[in-house]
């Protein structure tokens, strides 16, 4: 993340992300798949890496790391085919887009962090019960002396598919494929994002 500052001199926090080229490997028809949809490759790496479907599937388009789709309508689906080159440049300045990626993952959290719990009271004979989850509810009341779904409980925390939705193109830089988005993204360095607009 950064500082950027716009036009009137305010300063706006944003995140700078690196958008490289991804290459449309399919496009899916109502015809013959009963949906609209493109499907992209992004990323290369080595083909012993990848099974003889996956390489049969992209051809000579290339080893790709991975294959995402994307829904659109069929006007703009009519205008691609396999083959073509995406990039930072189908975004313009000002655009609202949706970034969705994988949060960061914090392990085994207890309830205080991964729920907000208060803890107990920090006085009045209270022992070691600063961060406990306190009573959850059993005995013979509504749960009938089991644990009920959904209680809240200590346990694993991030590493979850989280979208941020009406983010804003703050610049777009096509000779380094960058792109500064505003406000923060779900993940740390390093983790792949989808960006739609």
């Amino acid at each position: 993340m950064t500082q950027y500052f716009d036009e009137n001199g305010t300063v706006v926090p944003a995140t700078l992300v690196e958008t490289r080229p991804v290459v449309i490997t399919q496009i899916k028809t109502l015809e013959k798949d009963g949906y609209m949809a493109v499907q992209v490759g992004y990323g290369t790496q080595k083909k012993e890496r990848m099974t003889k479907a996956v390489l049969g599937h992209v051809k000579d388009l290339g080893p790709f790391q991975g294959l995402r789709e994307f829904r659109l309508e069929k006007e703009e689906i009519e205008k691609m085919k396999s083959g073509d080159t995406l990039d930072a440049s189908v975004f313009g300045k000002g655009d609202k887009i949706e970034v969705t990626g994988i949060s960061k993952g914090k392990g085994f959290q207890g309830v205080v962090k991964r729920h907000g719990f208060h803890g107990g009271p920090r006085s009045h004979g209270q022992k070691h019960s600063e961060r406990e989850p306190g009573s959850i509810g059993g005995g013979g009341g509504r749960a009938g002396g089991r644990v009920a779904k959904g209680i809240r409980m200590a346990g694993r925390m991030g590493s979850d598919t989280i979208t941020v939705r009406n983010l804003k193109v703050l610049e777009v830089d096509l000779e380094n494929n960058q792109m500064l988005i505003k406000g923060a993204i779900p993940g740390r360095r390093g983790t792949l994002i989808e960006i739609k607009g």
